[in-house]
């Protein structure tokens, strides 16, 4: 049992809490746009382009009673081109949100960012969501950009915000 929260790499015993922490903010809310709860086996794919170092990171917070949140960064598109550019995202369990969590935790993959050939990292935040905007705005992003209704969720459209945030690695 651990006493404080620590934040290391993700590994592969971490795929189920990962995905139980991200399936109730797609059926609970607008913040991702996927529509149907995953099963750990079919973010199987997803969980194994992660590495311990890199640009394409996964990141845990764990808690004396399992896993609080993840933090992850991802190729922004597939394009050679792209490469030193990442999507970022954060996720917390609904009892660890609003205890500073998600700054440590983020902020911990941003400071590993750092030290990887990343020039860019972009987050795209479905509004409104204010506790995500300001996170965004404390760990350095700057707005980018509105895609205006880019989504359609719990019947209706949502505008999605771009965000950036510049690195001096790349």
């Amino acid at each position: 049992m651990l006493d404080a929260p620590r934040i290391r790499p993700a590994r592969a015993e971490d795929l189920p809490a990962v995905t139980e922490i991200l399936n109730p903010y797609i059926l609970e809310s607008h913040v991702t746009f996927d529509l149907e709860p995953h099963a750990p086996a079919a973010r199987q794919p997803w969980f194994d382009g992660f590495g311990e170092r890199g640009p394409h990171r996964l990141l845990v917070l764990e808690g004396p009673d399992g896993l609080l949140g993840y933090a992850a960064s991802r190729a922004f598109r597939p394009k050679p081109a792209y490469a030193s550019s990442v999507e970022t995202s954060v996720y917390l369990r609904a009892g660890a949100v609003g205890a500073g969590h998600g700054r440590r935790l983020y902020g911990a993959l941003l400071a590993a960012l750092e030290a990887e050939p990343v020039h860019r990292a972009y987050a795209f935040l479905a509004l409104p969501n204010p506790a995500s905007v300001a996170l965004h705005a404390r760990l350095g992003f700057h707005p980018a950009g509105l895609l205006r209704e880019a989504g359609f969720k719990l019947g209706r459209y949502w505008d999605v915000a771009v965000y950036e945030r510049e690195f001096t690695g790349a």
